[in-house]
């Protein structure tokens, strides 16, 4: 049964999440966002930066109507992850030298980290095993995870008109994420490129084509099925039902993107 407390976790999470977005704008300088107009766009920077505040400050207040520790604590470190994941994605713009395990680490910070707190939290709130909490908190993580590889996928795969915003835009602001990580294996050529920080005219496209042509997207697609995998074995611990149907579902439309 969903309880109240379910359903107000579900507007916490909500809330974190618009929060950390229009932050997210405000510092990658977005000007569109699911091709709209970003709220700084529209407001100014000063007024998305206290939207985003207030949004993260009435959602802890709601937390501690929670009254219940666990989940608050949970909650409150998801707010601590995107600030982590802001500083690293910040101090490693243009390094080649990122390896896969650092991108994921990024990843979780910034996206899988308030996936797992949701589940894991409504799985508090349901009052099931630990055994059970903690694998639900996993299906949030590989999910959380999948999901972000899929995103930075179609970074490189999707038109303007579809992405809401200008393909390639990660790497151009020098954000390297998983097709990029790859390709850079055997491309000494996209090193070059990527150091120079594309300061010659239509070395942006050059290094987003050798990325699609060189394998890195079907290796980053690899990567998600395997997170994609991981997410369903994690929901086996749930009797089949039309719940956890619906979160296998959530899993597969994830994948559907880049088929």
């Amino acid at each position: 049964e969903l309880t109240q407390e379910h359903r107000r976790l579900a507007e916490i999470i909500e809330m974190i999440h618009t929060a950390s977005l229009i932050h997210d704008d405000v510092l990658d300088e977005s000007d569109t966002r699911r091709g709209k107009e970003t709220v700084h766009q529209l407001y100014g920077t000063r007024v998305a930066v206290l939207a985003g505040d207030f949004m993260f400050a009435q959602s802890s207040w709601y937390m501690a109507n929670l009254e219940n520790t666990q989940v608050i604590k949970l909650i409150s470190q998801v707010i601590k992850d995107f600030a982590s994941g802001e500083i690293k994605q910040a101090s490693s713009l243009f390094d080649c030298d990122v390896n896969l395990e650092e991108y994921l680490t990024k990843s979780y910070y910034k996206t899988a980290s308030l996936i797992a707190a949701s589940t894991k939290g409504a799985a508090i709130f349901s009052g099931v095993h630990s055994d059970i909490i903690e694998q639900m908190n996993q299906y949030g993580y590989n999910l959380g995870l999948s999901f972000q590889i899929v995103d930075d996928i179609l970074d490189f795969t999707q038109t303007p008109l579809q992405l809401g915003k200008p393909s390639g835009s990660d790497l151009a602001k020098g954000n390297l994420t998983a097709p990029v990580i790859f390709a850079l294996e055997g491309e000494p050529e996209l090193r070059g490129i990527i150091k120079s920080e594309f300061c010659e005219s239509g070395s942006l496209e050059k290094a987003v084509g050798i990325v699609v042509k060189c394998g890195g997207i079907e290796r980053a697609k690899e990567l998600a099925r395997e997170k994609a995998d991981r997410a369903f074995e994690n929901l086996r611990c749930l009797p089949i039902s039309s719940f956890r149907l619906v979160l296998e579902q959530m899993v597969s439309y994830n994948l559907e993107r880049i088929e």
